[in-house]
């Protein structure tokens, strides 16, 4: 199969397992004149293992505006371009947005080359509602703005979706705990198509311990998912027991008093604590 020349090529690469490469994206990394990589060492590797010689240049974050005028003249000048990523479908956390969007106001044929993505690859098997989600990239990396960052989507009831390091997933996971509660349903899927491939799922307060207890479960690349909020209207909750969550509240904490509402009545507990929450706010 021959590449067009004059096109941007957007190449998704293997997040791990060398196996999940497409037979296209072989083509095409081998056919084209250039490819902006990410990282030149990593992808080095990448090429090498397909014996792949195609030149490679670097756009990254520090240099993609400076660099997109003389790379999209060259498309324009007739040569063909991919762009890859250190791994999975490029922009997607990862530089490349300014290039597309450059190519496309010049009228560039930009030509997808899918294949894996972390993000759906995670949401193919955690087991949370897939109808409906939303990526939210890495969040910052000081406390206080996640958490901000979080308030804005604890109401959220679709399927969020993160990305985080090894050395901030605690913190992470304990400010989700403050801002979620600690009932919220997360999952936890860590290096992804590789050796160490874990993915593991339970409510924040069970989930943290675990991860505190294995130094292993601490390592690698994570992406995290968390199970959309539940509306009290959609979850059933009906004046009777609201009535019975409002009583137990008055002797319990919101976590007992949801997990005791939950025996009576037969409701989600995790809808009851998030329906306790918001009497405790709206009584406070």
């Amino acid at each position: 199969m021959s590449i067009n020349k004059g096109s941007l090529y957007i190449v998704a690469t293997p997040i791990g397992n060398m196996g999940d490469i497409t037979e296209r994206a072989i083509n095409t990394l081998t056919q084209v004149d250039v490819i902006a990589v990410e990282d030149t060492r990593r992808s080095g590797q990448l090429l090498r293992n397909f014996d792949i010689s195609t030149p490679m240049m670097a756009v990254h974050e520090h240099n993609e505006r400076q660099i997109c005028a003389s790379l999209l003249e060259r498309v324009k000048n007739g040569e063909s371009i991919a762009l890859i990523s250190d791994a999975g479908t490029p922009l997607l956390s990862d530089p490349g947005y300014f290039l597309v969007n450059q190519a496309r106001e010049m009228h560039i044929p930009v030509v997808p080359v899918p294949g894996v993505s972390a993000v759906i690859t995670a949401l193919s098997v955690a087991g949370l509602p897939t109808d409906r989600f939303v990526f939210e990239g890495f969040l910052p990396a000081k406390s206080a703005a996640r958490q901000q960052r979080l308030e804005k989507v604890k109401d959220d009831n679709r399927t969020v979706i993160f990305y985080e390091a090894p050395h901030r997933i605690i913190e992470m996971l304990k400010d989700c705990q403050l801002v979620l509660g600690g009932q919220r349903k997360v999952v936890l899927a860590r290096e992804l198509t590789k050796t160490f491939e874990t993915v593991h799922g339970d409510v924040l307060d069970e989930l943290i311990p675990w991860v505190e207890n294995d130094e292993n479960q601490r390592k690698g690349e994570f992406v995290v998912l968390v199970q959309g909020a539940e509306a009290a209207e959609d979850a059933g909750i009906d004046p009777e027991s609201e009535r019975i969550l409002l009583i137990l509240l008055k002797e319990l904490p919101v976590k007992q008093a949801a997990g005791l509402a939950a025996s009576i009545t037969g409701l989600k507990k995790n809808a009851l604590y998030q329906h306790a929450l918001t009497l405790k706010g709206e009584n406070s």
